[in-house]
């Protein structure tokens, strides 16, 4: 008998981003300090797969990306999910120079400090790069937009996130013993909670992938398909579960996922594989057979163009 390809340990609950959220691991994280006075402007050059944080502390300041610019003041908070390039300025009309010319320090693997000195207004910032798992994540960060932006005001009645801030704050004008560690796990919940914030508040949240996994019908289809991988679904199964007919149903995920329910399958399935051979040594052709091939050079073709790299290549570890 065959092992099975088993979901990661997913929460029973009756949110259907909990799964994502609960699998987002941060990998690695980076924090810079910064003191700046007018004028100063920053050019973040773009960093593709990892999410980047601006947290203003005091101060304003003006975020430019690609198809906006935003004014921004004290208490906002800034995410670029995709690690697009973008700058940050005290005003409009000054010059930007890129960051990693700008003067900052290194103090450790994951802290930063920078100081633009001046007689200008003092805006203080503190700017974070956190790369997460790029498979399971992508689930749930490739569909958010270029930014996302909260106002002081947006979340004044939300008093997580404001003890978080100020949690991070005080660490941060410390710099006592411990206090990067503190910083870093700090800033990670916070990203979860804004992400989690996010998905409720935001009309963007209630289109495309999103949409589908909060509609009645093909979101059950998701349900299954994230929690019961091994089962030998094909579309009528899925379009039963959906209690739709197989034509409608086919139309209708395909119109909201942006793909179709089989190829969706076969990406999730690929991905599970991907974790099983991370961190136990299981026969290829027992990963085959669980993911629907009848040979391992079926399998190995499909892994290396759904997940990147051949099986040969996954680097094995106990743990994910």
């Amino acid at each position: 008998m065959t092992d099975t390809i088993n979901s990661p340990d997913f929460p029973a609950n009756n949110d259907p981003f909990g799964p994502f959220i609960e699998q987002l691991k941060p990998q690695n994280s980076l924090y810079c300090f910064s003191t700046l006075a007018a004028p100063w402007g920053l050019a973040l050059p773009a960093m593709p797969g990892r999410l980047m944080l601006h947290v203003v502390m005091s101060g304003n300041c003006l975020i430019t990306t690609e198809t906006s610019q935003l004014a921004l003041s004290a208490g906002a908070l800034v995410l670029i999910p995709h690690g697009k390039g973008h700058s940050l300025k005290s005003a409009a009309h000054v010059r930007d120079v890129p960051f990693f010319d700008s003067g900052v320090k290194q103090l450790s693997p994951n802290l930063e400090v920078l100081d633009i000195p001046g007689s200008g207004e003092t805006t203080k910032l503190i700017c974070g790069v956190v790369s997460f798992d790029p498979l399971i994540g992508h689930y749930l960060l490739d569909q958010l937009p270029e930014v996302i932006c909260l106002t002081a005001d947006d979340y004044q009645d939300q008093a997580w996130l404001t003890s978080t801030l100020e949690l991070i704050k005080r660490e941060a004008t410390d710099l006592a013993a411990g206090s990067e560690t503190i910083i870093t796990r700090l800033a990670e919940i916070m990203l979860i909670q804004l992400l989690r914030y996010w998905l409720t508040n935001d009309p963007l949240a209630n289109e495309g992938w999103f949409a589908a996994m909060r509609d009645s019908r093909i979101g059950a289809a998701l349900k299954a398909i994230h929690q019961q991988p091994e089962e030998k679904w094909t579309v009528e199964s899925l379009a039963a579960i959906a209690c739709m007919s197989r034509s409608a149903f086919a139309a209708r995920f395909t119109e909201l996922v942006g793909t179709s329910a089989k190829n969706y399958l076969t990406e999730w399935r690929l991905t599970l594989a991907y974790y099983q051979l991370k961190s136990v040594k299981v026969p290829l052709i027992e990963l085959a057979l669980n993911c629907g091939y009848e040979s391992e050079a079926a399998f190995s073709r499909a892994f290396k163009r759904v997940i990147g790299m051949s099986p040969s290549q996954v680097e094995r570890s106990t743990a994910w």
